[in-house]
């Protein structure tokens, strides 16, 4: 269930915690999500003292750490180190998406859109190119482009127009980031405040569902000498897994139950024996308990170990055939 309080978030972010001391390998995501419950219970002092724990620790991704760092510390009055912060970001022009978009959409938050829109566009220069093609990721920075300019009144130009063509969602990009609906806000009309209501549905829908998931919806796979390991030594694991081949099946068929229901973030993790024997021994559960498979999987997602589905169609499929996904797995 979805932490809504902020005693919640302070319970899964020390249950974080608590996990990240038992696999001290996958610390830095662990930490991460704790510290972002911490934000979310706002308790920043406690989420700032994580961060700095990271960064004192040689991380992978000491720039995202930072930029997270600044938009907590701006957050609880520490501006003056908010702003060293992002000016050391900026200067050191990291080449992941990230944590420019963290450290613009904090100038964006405190009014300073000036500097919001000078970040995005050094980013989207830094990062863009047309010979490289646009990620989600990268998409987002223009995203996000698209809606200071829109504060700031300023016209369209190329990048904006990549932003609306690459935009999905029901409602038009431009009229998503139209300044003048907070004027809606005050409207005695029913249609416009109905109008507004579903607008801010649509802009927010994307977020709420990555706090109620902090870490994929990820689907538990074993290939093919890892299953039939786990399949030997517990025997009563059969009943959950009648084949191998049946057992791809059966994870393809379920992330397209998911994803035909409207669940985003899906990913796949990829389950050993040894992994999973240490997992049940620190859960002081048996092995061969047919519940403890969907934990194991949980557990692997929340440590980073998800990949994302479904992959594209030429990348290689996610059940580890060589294949392309779109000639495998993908087919439809």
């Amino acid at each position: 269930m979805r932490p809504d309080t902020p005693a919640e978030h302070i319970a899964e972010a020390e249950r974080l915690i608590r996990t990240a001391t038992r696999y001290p390998e996958d610390q830095e995501p662990l930490l991460l999500q704790a510290a972002a419950h911490l934000e979310l219970a706002d308790a920043r002092d406690r989420a700032s003292a994580l961060y700095d724990q990271l960064l004192s620790a040689s991380p992978a991704d000491p720039h995202l750490i930072k930029a997270l760092q600044a938009a907590n510390l701006w957050e609880y009055g520490h501006e003056a180190e908010a702003r060293a912060l992002i000016s050391g970001i900026r200067t050191a022009a990291p080449a992941d998406p990230a944590p420019w978009e963290v450290i613009a959409e904090t100038l964006e938050a405190h009014d300073e859109l000036e500097a919001s829109h000078d970040c995005f566009t050094e980013a989207a220069t830094l990062l863009t190119s047309e010979d490289t093609p646009l990620t989600p990721a990268t998409t987002a920075l223009l995203t996000g482009r698209h809606r200071v300019r829109r504060l700031l009144g300023l016209p369209h130009d190329e990048w904006d127009m990549v932003a609306d063509t690459r935009h999905v969602g029901p409602i038009p990009l431009d009229e998503l980031h139209d300044p003048k609906r907070i004027w809606a806000l005050g409207s005695d009309d029913p249609a416009e405040l109905r109008a507004e209501i579903a607008r801010l549905r649509a802009e927010l829908g994307d977020r709420r569902a990555a706090l109620s998931r902090p870490f994929p919806v990820a689907i538990l796979h074993w290939p093919q000498r890892e299953l039939a390991e786990l399949l030997t030594s517990y025997p009563t694991l059969a009943a959950e897994y009648s084949s191998h081949a049946t057992h791809l099946t059966a994870i393809e068929a379920s992330l397209r139950a998911l994803a035909a229901s409207g669940t985003t973030n899906l990913g796949i993790v990829t389950g050993s024996v040894p992994s999973y024997e240490a997992f049940a021994a620190s859960e002081k559960t048996s092995p061969a308990s047919p519940s403890l498979l969907a934990e194991y999987a949980t557990t692997l997602a929340a440590r980073g170990k998800a990949t994302s589905w479904p992959p594209g169609a030429t990348a290689p499929c996610w059940c580890a055939s060589g294949k392309p996904y779109a000639e495998c797995h993908g087919q439809s």
